[in-house]
């Protein structure tokens, strides 16, 4: 490998930089698959992230073509959040509490997450101002964009927050979940 770095110098600050890229994009994933509570994916994960590691310090280490070499040991790095935290939302991993809030009578939104197999909870609260009807669903976080519409749809002055949900158990989930997930909760 040490003589393809010879003949073409320019290669090593590319190698760097993707390396880096792929490696510390791993590491996001990585980091988001431990707390969610996945112990079987994130190990491995962990091992191709810290072997592509090796491999680049390696190189820089045996060939240091000095600050090229360390300006794309940065930048891969830098490029590396980037790309793991567009993985991380592409993946949409995780399952979050959709929390929502209104002032408007909440039973058409009510029936149309319920009609969409989403499991509801309606509460009554007081807000700073008034009275308010609370909504809760437990959703993947993939079916965020679908409560969004829903809920824009229902009222887009309507305030709601989503967190994340380290486990679940039973409960009603639309249909097409139960065949995505063999192991809803713990």
């Amino acid at each position: 490998m040490l003589e393809i770095f010879e003949s073409y110098p320019y290669l090593l600050p590319l190698v760097i930089f993707f390396g880096r890229i792929l490696d510390v994009s791993l590491g996001t994933l990585r980091i988001i698959f431990v707390s969610k509570g996945q112990k079987h994916l994130a190990p491995i994960i962990g091992f191709f992230e810290v072997f592509i590691w090796i491999v680049v310090i390696s190189q820089i280490l045996a060939q240091t073509q000095g600050m090229l070499a360390y300006v794309s040991y940065a930048a891969g790095y830098a490029a590396g959040n980037y790309v793991g935290i567009i993985l991380e939302g592409k993946i949409a991993f995780g399952i979050v509490v959709c929390r929502i809030y209104t002032n408007k009578d909440p039973q058409p939104l009510v029936r149309l997450l319920s009609e969409h197999g989403y499991g509801v909870t309606r509460m009554e609260g007081m807000g700073a101002k008034m009275k308010v009807s609370i909504i809760e669903a437990v959703v993947e976080r993939k079916a965020l964009k679908s409560i969004n519409r829903f809920i824009m749809d229902f009222d887009k002055d309507t305030f709601y927050t989503a967190e994340d949900v380290r486990v679940r158990q039973r409960g009603v989930f639309p249909k097409s979940l139960m065949f995505k997930r063999w192991r809803p909760g713990k």
